[in-house]
């Protein structure tokens, strides 16, 4: 039985369930890709091997007795934004920081659900940009070309899951955080409605931007993993009024549906548009739509001035996070900007910019009266090469991720779901991805719709050039 990443998280699941493999097996041979790539993909800041290993033996014995749930055994990561009992989330930063008490609430339900948790995943500083690189860990490499970026700021997770370390992992998206790497690294990730997944321990992640959802390389392996972390934590602000099974959603056929196809990004003073191989990518994905029987047309969403929710929120929540740093000086100074933009922004600015998101439901609303989903592309441009936004000043930075990024933000503004799809490689062999957004708790229409397009394109069978293997390591942040 094949021990690789690229079985996939239902794969695993179902090896583990008929007995042709043990967790056992699984989880060490993902240890010992981790391992053998710490260096040339750099996606992990922490690896879990002494209780990865233990919970792996304990899965086993828990098998062979005849329990059986979604992901007993199988290894999965999440991001280094997220609480694991007894390890720092660093969340990209530098310095000693406190281990966490506890499990966040969606770790808690993966584990509730069987997971292995192997490892925490690299992200950018907080969050904030479409690069996941920083003094602190160094650069994460792209599986698909290691000159390049696997985006951010879940990159990490990405990075994991692209190179077949582990088969999904759990990312957040607080402005295309999910999708921008999902498609600069060829995998499905879904943006689930807010409160869909947990951000416990707090009740309001960046104020009400950010959400936590999964990578991985087939959508009925996205929906297992969003099925398992879904859920409340007591304190939890936000709750979606219905709840969502994704897996029989990717079972389903979406029926025919009016789909309309939007290429010019929102606002964002930068004039982006999307590159000619982003665009022609795009563009094949509707003809592929209209060709399943869908009703595709260009539009263009109202998105008036979102860009006003947007910042004061995002600032701010910059701010509240570097605001718990024990060693503020030893952040970006691009993060020391963003934060004191943020304390000069909160308060009044921040309540105005959450009243205005019922407004901004009302008229994006409306544009799904006649159109059941909207198709764009997820980013302007396929990845970049690392080290592309060294030495840039804070505005200068912001100007060049708007250019290359103007798509995916506005929904987490709404937040509303989304699900990055793959759109194909550029001519250099560069991923490139589109993502299909809906309205309120729209799950299970964009999950069904991407798992048809899936069955038609077979995107997963494309795998980045580079392999893996080695031997599992020691208990240790990897540097």
């Amino acid at each position: 039985m094949s021990t690789d990443g690229f079985l996939g998280l239902a794969g695993q699941a179902r090896a583990l369930a008929s007995g042709e493999s043990t967790s056992e097996a699984l989880v060490g041979a993902a240890l010992a890709r981790i391992e053998a790539t710490g260096q040339s993909l750099n996606a992990f800041r922490t690896v879990l091997t002494g209780t990865a290993l233990a919970e792996a033996r304990a899965a086993d014995r828990r098998l062979a007795a005849g329990e059986r749930l979604p992901l007993l055994g199988v290894p999965v990561a999440v991001k280094d934004d997220t609480d694991v009992a007894g390890v720092p989330t660093y969340f990209g930063c530098a310095g000693e920081l406190p281990a966490a008490a506890e499990d966040g609430e969606a770790v808690r339900r993966l584990r509730a659900a069987g997971a292995v948790i192997v490892g925490k995943t690299n992200s950018c500083e907080l969050g904030q940009w479409p690069f996941t690189e920083g003094p602190a860990f160094g650069a994460t490499r792209n599986p698909w070309d290691p000159g390049h970026t696997p985006g951010g700021s879940s990159g990490g997770s990405a990075a994991a899951v692209a190179a077949g370390l582990v088969p999904a992992a759990l990312g957040s998206d607080g402005a295309g955080s999910i999708r921008i790497p999902a498609a600069w690294t060829h995998l499905v990730g879904i943006k689930p409605q807010r409160g869909r997944i947990s951000v416990h321990p707090y009740d309001d992640c960046f104020q009400g931007l950010t959400v936590n959802g999964p990578l991985a390389r087939t959508v009925a392996d996205a929906a297992l993993l969003l099925d398992a972390a879904a859920g409340a934590h007591p304190r939890e602000r936000h709750r979606p009024a219905a709840p969502v099974d994704a897996s029989a959603a990717a079972r389903r056929e979406p029926g025919r549906l009016r789909i309309a196809l939007a290429l010019r990004p929102p606002l964002t003073l930068t004039g982006a548009r999307p590159a000619p191989e982003v665009r022609r990518a795009v563009t094949a994905l509707a003809e592929v739509l209209a060709r399943l029987g869908h009703r595709v047309e260009e539009a263009r969403p109202r998105y008036g001035l979102i860009g006003l929710g947007f910042l004061p929120r995002a600032a701010s929540g910059i701010a509240a996070y570097a605001d718990r740093h024990p060693e503020p000086s030893l952040l970006d100074p691009r993060t020391r900007s963003a934060a004191r933009s943020g304390r000069r922004l909160g308060g009044r600015a921040v309540r105005a910019a959450r009243a205005r998101e019922a407004v901004q439901h009302r008229r994006i609303g409306g544009f799904f009266d006649r159109y059941d989903v909207l198709l764009t592309p997820s980013t302007a441009v396929p990845p970049p090469r690392i080290g592309t936004f060294d030495g840039l000043s804070a505005a200068r930075t912001d100007l060049a991720i708007a250019s290359a990024c103007p798509y995916a933000w506005p929904w987490n503004v709404l937040g509303w779901p989304g699900v990055g799809i793959p759109a194909g490689l550029t001519a250099d062999g560069l991923p490139v991805g589109a993502q299909l957004l809906g309205p309120d708790g729209s799950e299970a229409r964009l999950v069904s719709l991407a798992a048809q397009l899936e069955a038609e394109l077979r995107w997963y069978e494309k795998r980045p050039p580079a392999s893996s293997g080695g031997r599992a390591p020691k208990d240790a942040p990897v540097r």
